[in-house]
């Protein structure tokens, strides 16, 4: 669990936590928005909450529809005896006897019980319908700013391609191309060195990759990650200084090779330690 966030809706802090490598499995803190009904008992709150059937039917038909290694016999069980006097219920007795996904608990410092939003917003309206309008709205504004943040991320490292493109253009005309090269010939050679890095980045030629995704929109480059485009950035640099030195086809392309090759696993494994350093952050604080 990555990439802890904080939303203030109403002025009240609520924690989300990530779940998934994608970035889309938002987890809200059910502890904190509990936390706006009674700040010194929270647990008992969503406890009460949980004890309710319209809760137990809601969740075990989020889970149906999310997780296939859901107990739909011991979720059938619990549906019966909710409601009654009897009926109590807990976020760690339902993950555990139900194998549940859309609930967490984490322990320690920062711990507390996290929900996936989905279950997050509708145990928000059961504390407050208010309350709930404030946490989608802040969370809407939340997500509308990482988008914006990591559009303009990519846009700059695409926009570095482009000016790196032209300096890598010139060195083969300035090098490559002789005087006698029709204009398909020339065409030709930049379209060859144009897939050297393609094929040292994503593995594949331009024409490959167009007959792999032909539904997708732009070429391979416009469909790029963040740190594709970064390590093309840097061996597009690195190839209009090895044709200005001369070095063979078959050299560059093993340089090239290496080096993409490199760089990519070292950007990956740093991804790794900062998410690491993030955990260890979230709990300490």
């Amino acid at each position: 669990m990555v990439n802890k966030e904080e939303i203030h809706p109403n002025g009240m802090p609520i924690s989300i936590i990530n779940n998934g490598q994608d970035g889309t499995n938002d987890f809200m803190s059910l502890t904190d928005i509990a936390k706006t009904k009674n700040p010194d008992a929270p647990t008992d709150i969503i406890k009460n909450w949980l004890r309710a059937k319209s809760t137990i039917e809601f969740l075990g038909l989020w889970e149906q529809m999310n997780n296939n290694d859901f107990n739909i016999e011991k979720f059938s069980q619990f549906k019966n005896d909710a409601g009654s006097n009897a009926f109590v219920m807990s976020s760690s007795k339902w993950i555990k006897d139900t194998n549940a996904r859309g609930i967490i608990a984490r322990s320690g410092i920062g711990g507390g019980t996290f929900a996936h939003t989905d279950i997050a917003f509708e145990f928000a309206s059961w504390i407050s319908p208010e309350f709930r309008l404030y946490l989608i709205k802040d969370y809407q504004q939340l997500k509308l700013s990482d988008a914006n943040r990591l559009s303009v991320e990519w846009n700059l490292n695409r926009e570095l391609s482009r000016l790196n493109y032209q300096l890598h253009t010139e060195a083969i005309k300035e090098n490559l191309l002789p005087d006698t090269n029709t204009q398909k010939q020339n065409g030709w050679r930049f379209a060859s060195e144009a897939d050297r890095l393609n094929v040292a980045i994503f593995g594949l030629t331009a024409k490959q990759w167009k007959q792999k995704n032909p539904t997708k929109k732009g070429n391979m480059r416009d469909n790029a990650t963040k740190t594709q485009l970064l390590v093309l950035v840097n061996i597009e640099s690195m190839n209009a200084e090895l044709i200005k030195s001369g070095v063979s086809q078959q050299q560059r392309t093993q340089l090239l090779n290496t080096m993409a090759t490199q760089q990519l696993a070292t950007f990956a494994k740093n991804q790794k330690r900062l998410q690491k350093f993030e955990n260890d952050s979230n709990l300490l604080e």
